[in-house]
């Protein structure tokens, strides 16, 4: 079973190089076509969790 990318087409990358629609590093995208199912399962699962953290709240200064 082929991974599908996760893409979103919402491509933009912030100031440490992550897509701000998917959530991968740009090397993990360029890497993308010629890496292997369980290699891309894993970026998805990072991706997922930088995803997480994007969205989350930042704490405010006191």
């Amino acid at each position: 079973m082929t991974v599908e990318s996760p893409c979103i087409g919402v491509c933009k990358l912030d100031s440490q190089s992550i897509c701000t629609g998917c959530g991968r590093l740009l090397a993990e995208i360029a890497e993308w076509s010629q890496t292997s199912d369980s290699r891309k399962r894993a970026v998805i699962a990072l991706a997922t969790q930088r995803r997480v953290m994007m969205a989350a709240p930042t704490p405010s200064a006191r």
